[in-house]
């Protein structure tokens, strides 16, 4: 089979700037407070008339031009969201017909924090077996209208954002080498909506820093590899602690992580693809690096792809 990488990337954090000294004027919380435990200093609210399709176009806008790719070219778009802007129809359906890529299939990926991962595993194989030549995956999510802003605990931790990748072939010696996908149901309702956004933090914690690091080694057995390998890796930017336990798995060097947290807060299936493009603009992954991207979320799920950079 043919290999399957990121042809091109794209991202969209617009919006209001929202700092952690705007909650002390409405929570029992602090700046201090939020940032040792989150790392998390602001985030990005999109503003009011600006939705998850919208924030999805410009990103997928921005990737189609980066990776050289026409609208039309486009054969399969996969949204991951758990914020769209219906319950049906799809995000990946409204942004179809704006993108003009009327070729393509298209379905929403409901894996939240995780569903980055998860669209790039899926589309990822409709490439490498021939059937599809580019696939655009996009994760992109709208939280700031789904968050309860009375509650400290969760209010202070998300943001709005979306990035999106043309995936395609590369060659032999770039591209995806390793996925992996799970769910542990038992967990499902440490985070939920019902009808905000809520979270037994305890307890996400506990399983977040277990499985990330797990997840971690099991894409190295998987590909072959081993932790002198890896070049650079980009978790799901939820929290900086749950972070540097992936990282010290690794046994990575802290340059070596990327690290937007502080900046966008948690924007779920936006963090990874946000962050990638933000390290490769910094200069920091070079072609042929070997990188490792790691998710979990609600679900409990959890995703995870590593791969060689380059075309």
């Amino acid at each position: 089979m043919r290999k399957a990488g990121i042809l091109g990337i794209g991202r969209y954090v617009e919006g209001k700037e929202v700092t952690n000294k705007d909650f002390e004027q409405t929570l029992d919380t602090s700046d201090e407070w939020i940032r040792t435990r989150t790392g998390i200093e602001r985030r990005v609210f999109a503003h009011e008339d600006v939705d998850t399709s919208d924030m999805s176009y410009h990103a997928s806008v921005e990737a189609l031009h980066r990776a050289d790719v026409q609208a039309e070219d486009i054969d399969l778009i996969l949204v991951a969201t758990v914020t769209p802007d219906y319950p049906f129809p799809s995000v990946s359906a409204l942004i179809q017909e704006r993108l003009g890529a009327y070729n393509a299939g298209a379905m929403d990926v409901s894996a939240a924090c995780a569903g980055f991962l998860y669209a790039m595993s899926t589309a990822s194989k409709f490439v490498e077996t021939g059937t599809y030549n580019n696939v655009l995956i996009v994760g992109a999510e709208k939280l700031s209208k789904t968050v309860d802003f009375t509650d400290r605990n969760t209010a202070v931790l998300f943001g709005d954002a979306a990035g999106a990748c043309v995936i395609g072939p590369v060659s032999e010696d770039r591209g995806i080498e390793s996925f992996e996908l799970g769910a542990d149901g038992s967990g499902a309702m440490y985070i939920k909506q019902d009808p905000h956004l809520q979270m037994n933090g305890r307890e996400v914690f506990k399983f977040a820093v277990r499985q990330m690091g797990d997840t971690c080694m099991n894409l190295l057995e998987k590909a072959g590899r081993t932790k002198d390998d890896v070049d650079f890796l980009v978790p799901h930017q939820a929290n900086i602690r749950i972070m540097e336990a992936a990282r010290e798995r690794l046994e990575l060097p802290k340059e070596k992580m990327a690290a937007t947290v502080h900046k966008y807060g948690n924007t779920s299936a936006a963090s990874i693809p946000v962050a990638l493009i933000e390290e490769l603009e910094a200069g920091k992954i070079e072609d042929g690096d070997y990188i490792v991207m790691v998710g979990f979320g609600s679900g409990l799920v959890w995703s995870g792809v590593s791969l060689r950079w380059g075309r």
